[in-house]
């Protein structure tokens, strides 16, 4: 199932790069959203990407966090239940990294945003509040770093980068699409809700 959703993002992102007037239908623009009610945006953003690299990185996080959670959601629910678990929690990401930019540029007519990240951002978040002692490695980090550990410096480097601005990257759509995945594994997957409330006593 990641697999045919990594193929899916891969296709729509390279009609993407061929056909701008294709991109332009695919990006999240809140302006078009709330004055045109264009509500798909919410979700065509994550299809499409700015370039090869932007779409390699999210699709390698995809592909290495996500299959892992798959997996687990399956042997936990079945299959079928597994398969509606993960997009539920796939999308529910891709919505909330488009809220708080929603909210700020729905009427700034020149703002526009695109990717999966929010989305990935929150896969990579529900294997973290789920794993918090699995390791995690980055590509020029060869070293696993605890997922309790990179968690929070994920989060701190990117409100950094938010709070700096002029970076060119969606830093709130990073930052809200964590929230979206430790969200999602309090609520929606048995026994993970009881764990974080035993980390506060």
């Amino acid at each position: 199932m990641v697999i045919g959703l990594i193929i899916l993002t891969a296709f729509v992102s390279w009609q993407g790069f061929q056909n701008s007037a294709f991109l332009e239908r695919m990006l999240f623009i809140p302006y078009r959203i709330k004055h045109q009610l264009e509500w798909p945006r919410f979700f065509t953003h994550m299809l499409v990407h700015i370039d090869w690299s932007h779409l390699i990185f999210n699709m390698m996080t995809l592909y290495f966090i996500g299959d892992f959670l798959f997996k687990e959601y399956s042997i936990l629910f079945g299959t079928v239940k597994g398969i509606y678990y993960f997009l539920a929690l796939y999308l529910m990401g891709g919505l909330f990294a488009t809220l708080y930019s929603y909210y700020r540029h729905q009427d700034n007519a020149g703002y526009r945003s695109l990717g999966a990240s929010g989305a990935v951002t929150a896969v990579l978040f529900a294997f973290i509040a789920a794993h918090p002692s699995q390791g995690l490695m980055l590509m020029f980090i060869p070293i696993p770093i605890p997922a309790y550990i990179f968690g929070p410096v994920y989060l701190l480097v990117e409100y950094y980068a938010f709070r700096k601005g002029n970076t060119g990257i969606a830093h709130d759509a990073h930052i809200s699409g964590a929230i979206a995945g430790i969200l999602f594994v309090i609520f929606f997957i048995p026994g993970y809700g009881q764990f974080f409330a035993s980390l506060l006593h």
